[in-house]
């Protein structure tokens, strides 16, 4: 299995600068209607850097060179103006609520990324976290070139240094949770995805033919079930990535972390053979107490996981529609 790991390595992975714009525009022009991209940016209270990142991919990759047909803002409930900053730089923004309103709308990122699939039209679908800082549109240009250039790639992954702190300390750290968690689940129990350098990256892209068909756990799990699922649907070979440079974000705190990799341990747990619920789907983390002592404190892990977008009926009226 990691020899199989280590020539996918050599395989499938490139280097954004690999495929330069002009290429792109050619490949989608041949492409045609099944060359059309969405950028979807999650967002939950990112009126700090949404903007930003929003403004850039509008100005080089939509109007200066046409290389996405569609950017989309997917509100999560944010409470201060990321919706407004979005808008005013050139994104169309729709909240969660508005999509598939019958359903109501759960807490977490894989929720929008799922509602995303109904609210959007492109063929290949880009997704880029909010809060990025320092942001460079080849972490959309990178990812969306071997979609448009390879017909066998379906899900092509970001891949970069991530440093921890505002300088080149650990700077080639896949982060905290990867490394700790994610890392240790896949070379135990999917050896075959060892060669993925940032598994649980937020900016990937992939074809709406494969994302339509797979399950969205709601919450953090989203990234290592679409890369798990992925890899059991379509193969080793349909998955990519692309190295884009370095990625600078908010970090989170360790408790924060530490509900995040509940989650992922959780998503994984489901796709193991005979992964049934778990004993608690709970987790009981500590704050220390005025009075010197610890309180526990009881976060639930949510479980639940939205079905492939064509056993909805909407979506499938929707796409035969278009």
């Amino acid at each position: 299995m990691l020899e199989e790991a280590e020539s996918w390595l050599c395989r499938r992975s490139w280097s954004a600068d690999d495929r330069p714009l002009p290429r792109l525009l050619a490949a989608k022009r041949r492409a045609g209607a099944a060359g059309t991209v969405s950028v979807v940016l999650p967002a939950l209270n990112e009126e700090a850097t949404v903007g930003t990142i929003a403004e850039a991919i509008r100005t080089e990759l939509v109007e200066r060179v046409p290389l996405v047909d569609e950017l989309l803002v997917m509100d999560s409930g944010s409470t201060d103006r990321t919706a407004a900053v979005a808008a005013a730089a050139g994104a169309k923004v729709v909240h969660r609520d508005e999509v598939l309103p019958r359903l109501p709308a759960l807490p977490g990122k894989g929720e929008v990324l799922w509602r995303s699939l109904f609210a959007t039209t492109g063929e290949i679908v880009c997704f880029v976290d909010a809060d990025l800082r320092e942001f460079d549109t080849r972490f959309v240009s990178g990812i969306i070139g071997p979609l448009l250039t390879d017909p066998g790639v379906q899900l092509v992954k970001a891949m970069y240094d991530r440093p921890l702190g505002g300088g080149a300390e650990g700077a080639g750290q896949g982060g905290r949770v990867t490394e700790l968690v994610a890392r240790p689940l896949l070379n135990l129990h999917w050896p075959r995805l060892a060669g993925v350098v940032q598994p649980l990256g937020g900016e990937y892209a992939a074809r709406r033919s494969l994302l339509e068909r797979l399950p969205f756990p709601v919450g953090y799990g989203v990234e290592l079930g679409t890369l798990v699922d992925t890899l059991h649907l379509a193969g080793l070979d349909a998955i990519a990535q692309v190295d884009v440079g370095v990625r600078r974000h908010r970090h989170q705190d360790g408790q924060a972390l530490g509900r995040m990799a509940a989650a992922i341990y959780r998503t994984a747990q489901a796709r193991l053979p005979g992964g049934g619920p778990p004993l608690r789907a709970g987790l009981t983390q500590f704050d220390r107490a005025a009075d010197g002592g610890f309180t526990p404190v009881h976060h639930r892990v949510d479980t639940t996981e939205r079905p492939p977008a064509v056993e909805i009926a909407e979506y499938v009226a929707t796409r035969r529609a278009a």
